[in-house]
């Protein structure tokens, strides 16, 4: 029976719709009708959770009225019908209803439910654009991710909870106490009216402050992980206390935040509080009136007492039902903020494959300046801002470029528009004449292998992480590609703090467990093992020192056989030895050729090269590579 309800809904199934919506409603009905059978079902049990709960004062006021009225030695005789059935509901029938919502919220809902919640918002989030990521904490990012799901969960399940418990305790509680003398039904129809307006007037004051709560927790997660994250530069520039006021700063926000929120909940169970108090007193006095004139019997003063007690109880757990819920829509009100956000940057409808045939890339005419406007031209409309400004390259199939050019000179945003990790505001880009705005993401990105200044290993093993450029990649050719990235020698020797050595050695956390010239030989490895038909080298030995260099400039001239290869270096030693040297100034091209025709032409590569090999460079000379 357990297996049954855990198995209804499979969390991580591919979504059919992977975009969430960005209203509330709609936001809700997207994860909610993904399990609606579960819902249905949990209504309908919450409906007879309430109406056996509710029975009870009736049961106790009934009881009252047949010790009262019916002889002792005739008792069991006449009463074991009531007796009995009573009995059944509150030993078997109530027991079994609420074994069942269990079932149903605990088996099916808590757990599948929650977690598909997660696995969707994730799917999504991690198809975003890398601008996306750049733009925000990570830990903020995972946060929302994560909170959302249990927040949506609860909102929900305590939502139809609520609507049943109101309803049927409420009505029910109006029709017994009516029957039994309609006078009776007065203080419970004040308490209601009174019930009604305070919840109107708190729970929407309750909902925004949950929401500023829940957004100034999220910052003050952001920030934790981002000192955790950096750790190393906090320690290397002696910087804890400027941390501390750095997180102290989110933590007193949120507290603020928080204290405001629980004002407004001070305040409302305060005056519930009162509200309560005169029901329970006002039914009272009033049944004992009654009693005394002889409207009604001593078993509906027995009722009275216990039904306006339960509904007091009732309304304090619904009133802070409502206050949760509505803490729970300001987390996903505020989650929704990352999770319903529209993927930046999609693929066409009808987007193709990528097919390299060649290898021949064309960069014709590209504007691209990240969306940004600087001052206004004379005319009053702003210049668009330009990192490339009518950018055009013909790289030929097989051919090895080098991209030359002072930091900021738009080196990286060829290679990164080239990914398309970013779409193009004017020109177009081509592989093999197809233009790489018409085709998939992923398969553009299949076909090019890239190494890049930072490198970033996944927290996982060596083996993984090398295999991850071909996940089906045997022993023997992740061992291969090792030997050629000349890091087998240093990984048979590691060991991490579980005692996994080699291979099963895990690298921590973006690889911190390695030194930077281990993570650069991996990453190389692992850009060996995909052997892609396209291959961009972004400062690929920078954190290489120059023996071990050396040993993988032969393993790289060996990578880059057959490839068209786009590299980018500031020690101009390694790669005077391309086909073609590029060479950027502000967004333009301003010379090209191979080492020795620029050397002669005795330009702005002639300067740079001048200040490298020579150590110092005089003012003209300085003047003349910027």
């Amino acid at each position: 029976m357990f297996s049954f309800f855990e198995k209804v809904l499979t969390p991580t199934d591919v979504p059919e719709r992977p975009e969430p919506p960005a209203g509330l409603l709609e936001f809700y009905w997207h994860f909610a009708r993904q399990a609606k059978g579960l819902f249905l079902a949990l209504f309908a049990i919450e409906f007879f959770v309430a109406i056996f709960d509710t029975a009870i004062p009736w049961f106790i006021g009934r009881i009252v009225t047949l010790v009262t009225s019916v002889p002792a030695e005739r008792f069991l005789a006449e009463t074991w019908p009531w007796l009995v059935g009573m009995a059944v509901v509150i030993l078997v029938a109530r027991p079994a209803i609420v074994f069942a919502r269990y079932l149903v919220t605990n088996q099916a809902i808590a757990g599948p439910f929650t977690n598909l919640i997660r696995w969707q918002s994730h799917w999504h989030v991690v198809r975003q654009s890398w601008a996306f990521f750049q733009n925000d904490f990570a830990g903020r990012i995972s946060n929302r991710v994560m909170q959302t799901g249990p927040a949506l969960r609860e909102s929900l399940v305590s939502s139809v909870t609520a609507v049943w418990y109101v309803i049927v305790y409420g009505v029910t509680a109006v029709i017994m106490t009516s029957a039994a003398d309609w006078w009776l039904a007065t203080p419970i129809l004040l308490w209601c009216a009174g019930y009604v307006a305070l919840l109107v007037y708190f729970v929407p004051k309750l909902r925004d402050r949950s929401k500023l709560t829940s957004e100034a927790r999220s910052l003050m997660m952001g920030r934790i992980v981002d000192s955790y994250t950096n750790i190393l530069t906090v320690k290397l520039f002696a910087r804890p206390r400027d941390e501390d006021d750095y997180v102290r700063d989110a933590v007193e926000h949120h507290t603020g935040r928080f204290l405001a929120q629980q004002r407004l909940i001070t305040a409302f169970g305060t005056i519930l509080a009162i509200l309560n108090g005169g029901l329970v007193a006002g039914s009272g006095a009033l049944a004992l009136a009654l009693w005394q004139r002889g409207s009604i019997d001593v078993g509906a003063v027995a009722m009275v007492l216990p039904l306006t007690f339960q509904l007091t109880n009732m309304s304090r757990w619904i009133a802070f039902s409502v206050t949760e819920i509505f803490e729970e829509i300001g987390v996903v009100q505020e989650g929704m903020i990352t999770i319903a956000k529209p993927l930046q940057l999609t693929d066409k409808a009808g987007a193709a494959p990528l097919a390299v045939h060649a290898g021949h890339i064309v960069f014709d005419d590209v504007h691209f300046g990240y969306g940004r406007e600087t001052s206004a031209r004379e005319d009053g409309c702003l210049r668009p801002y330009a990192v490339l400004d009518g950018f055009t390259l013909d790289v030929k199939p097989g051919e090895k470029i080098g991209l030359v050019g002072r930091s900021g000179a738009g080196k990286s945003t060829v290679v990164n528009l080239m990914l398309r990790f970013f779409d193009l505001e004017g020109g177009r880009i081509t592989i093999d004449g197809q233009d790489i705005s018409t085709l998939t993401q992923e398969s553009l990105r299949s076909q090019i292998s890239m190494v890049t200044q930072d490198t970033s290993l996944l927290h996982r093993s060596i083996r993984d992480n090398i295999r991850y450029g071909c996940p089906g990649a045997t022993e023997e050719d992740v061992i291969v590609a090792a030997k050629l990235a000349h890091a087998h020698e240093f990984i048979v020797d590691l060991e991490d703090w579980r005692n996994r050595r080699g291979y099963d050695a895990q690298v921590g956390e973006r690889g911190v467990k390695l030194s930077g010239g281990q993570r650069q030989r991996v990453a190389i490895a692992r850009v060996i093992l995909k052997d892609a038909p396209i291959l961009v080298l972004d400062e690929a030995t920078s954190a290489l020192d120059s023996e071990v260099e050396a040993a993988i400039q032969s393993s790289l001239g060996t990578l880059m056989e057959g490839k068209t290869v786009i590299a980018i270096a500031h020690r101009l030693s390694t790669i005077a030895r391309m086909d073609r040297l590029v060479i950027l100034d502000r967004g333009h091209i301003v010379e090209q050729g191979s080492h020795n025709e620029l050397l002669a032409r005795d330009g702005h590569y002639a300067a740079l090269w001048r200040r490298q090999s020579g150590g110092f460079i005089d003012a003209e000379a300085q003047q003349a590579a910027e």
